[in-house]
């Protein structure tokens, strides 16, 4: 059996590799996304102060520290049988939708973008942001850099830093909003809006025109049928920080709606041998493999889960640009590859949603925190900008952590992006015939999910499994170290 290695994959936050294993006639038997990093987050949390979570973990990640921080400050929120003051829940806000803006922003352009900006069997060392400036112009290379810029720029106004902010606290936030700051946040929001209605229009012109490109979104290779997850408002439109955690089947029924504490009685969590990365699947339907359909748990976040999950957006551009997706591609949507679509109007619902919250006069006030209670146990739910993300923590009497876990976004999108791997491995690779652009519609299938393997990949308690290989020059091994192997 002949086997295919990509090591290292590409444009994503993180390290991963595929390998691929080809039947004698040189089609694709499996093909494996193996994430070989580990990163012990919940085990060295212990002991440490609960009050210093949302600084700690926001280091889990530079990507989206934002996500992390207020997932792990409203846990504190919970164990400590408190809430932000209305305030201070704006403000937590205002920051997020600031982080999505500059997150959704980088994958597009600077990520999953090449593949069609510069085009998928365009040579790698192309398929890049300097590519894409080639292709569409260095004004609009300037406007993607300011955008992403002020999204940060926002974050730091808000959050003290432009990555790992340090506001978010037990009941509230450290700080407030000023007029003069209010108005920079309005100035840079109305710019947001053109610059996400100017990203959509470039999406359609540029690949929902473009009918290979539209044939490829459509194709079997990059179809998944799974269920799909995200946070939804009183009405069952999106809300990024706070709401119900919401859950439909792959043929669109509401398969369940829960408050984000009770995580548990709906999630657990399956671990392969062969990779540091844990899969969480419905608990009621169970594990099934690496399956699709109903009659498997496996489940969809981020852009494309929130996208199947709501009913609209409260914004009306987004809400329109919504529609159009819908009209397009039916519901619910199954190709892996809108997920870049969907990311585009969730970029213009944050930068409308920054719009409407910098012209409330009311985010102004300073009543920024109420009291806390004493310690117990909280849950947090988010929507990073790569779908759900769970921090829980369970606090000894003196507010240290006992116990922590966190199911991040990537981690909850594990099972699909290995299934959307190897069939779009399945789909690209016949008779044994491989080039590096095939290769690289191979790694697009995962890239499409944005995902960050540096946030996703966790420890069971006790020691986790360590493979070291050492070669010489000349490429031989000559020896190989194992440690619960």
């Amino acid at each position: 059996m002949k086997r295919i290695t990509i090591d290292p994959i590409t444009r994503l936050e993180g390290h991963g590799k595929i390998e691929i294993f080809l039947n004698d006639s040189g089609n694709v038997e499996n093909a494996y996304l193996q994430i070989p990093e580990l990163r012990g987050f919940e085990k060295f949390s212990e002991g440490r102060l609960a009050e210093d979570m949302p600084q700690i973990t926001s280091r889990i990640c530079g990507v989206c520290p934002v996500a992390h921080h207020f997932a792990s400050t409203k846990a504190l929120d919970n164990a400590f049988n408190t809430q932000p003051t209305e305030t201070a829940k704006k403000l937590r806000e205002l920051m997020y939708c600031g982080y999505v803006i500059y997150d959704h922003i980088l994958h597009f352009y600077f990520l999953g973008g090449p593949d069609f900006v510069v085009g998928p069997d365009a040579p790698k060392g192309d398929r890049n942001i300097i590519g894409v400036i080639g292709k569409v112009g260095v004004e609009i290379g300037k406007d993607v850099i300011k955008h992403r810029a002020y999204g940060q720029k926002i974050t730091r106004i808000l959050g003290g830093k432009p990555t790992h902010p340090v506001c978010g606290l037990p009941g509230g936030i450290s700080k407030g909003l000023n007029e003069e700051e209010r108005n920079e946040i309005e100035s840079m929001a109305e710019s947001c809006v053109k610059f996400s209605e100017f990203s959509l229009n470039f999406f359609k012109d540029t690949v929902l025109k473009n009918k290979a490109y539209l044939d490829l979104i459509k194709s079997e290779a990059y179809t998944l049928e799974t269920y799909n997850m995200g946070l939804v408002d009183k009405n069952n439109n999106l809300n990024f920080y706070d709401g119900m955690v919401r859950v439909k089947s792959p043929i669109d029924e509401e398969y369940a709606s829960f408050e984000g504490s009770h995580y548990m009685d709906y999630i657990e969590e399956h671990v392969e041998p062969w990779t540091y990365m844990k899969y969480p699947y419905l608990k009621e339907i169970g594990w099934k493999g690496l399956n699709g359909g109903v009659d498997s748990g496996i489940y969809r976040v981020g852009p494309l889960g929130r996208i199947n999950v709501i009913d609209g957006f409260t914004t009306p551009l987004a809400n329109e640009a919504y529609k159009e997706l819908i009209e397009t591609l039916g519901k619910p949507v199954n190709s892996t590859l809108a997920f870049h679509w969907a990311r585009l109007i969730e970029l213009l619902y944050a930068s409308e949603k920054v719009l409407e919250l910098s012209r409330d006069k009311n985010i102004l006030k300073q009543d920024l925190r109420n009291k806390v209670g004493l310690p117990t146990e909280g849950v947090g739910v988010v929507e990073a900008a790569r779908g759900t993300l769970f921090h829980h923590y369970k606090l000894t009497e003196d507010a240290r952590i006992e116990r922590a876990n966190m199911i991040v976004a990537t981690t909850n999108n594990a099972g699909a992006i290995c299934m959307s791997v190897r069939d779009a491995a399945k789909g690209m690779i016949s008779n044994g015939k491989v080039n590096d652009g095939i290769l690289n519609k191979v790694e697009m299938a995962f890239r499409a999910y944005d995902p960050c393997f540096a946030c996703a990949t966790h420890c069971l308690p006790g020691t986790s499994p360590i493979e070291i290989s050492i070669y010489n020059k000349d490429s031989s091994l000559l020896k190989r170290l194992g440690r619960g192997i």
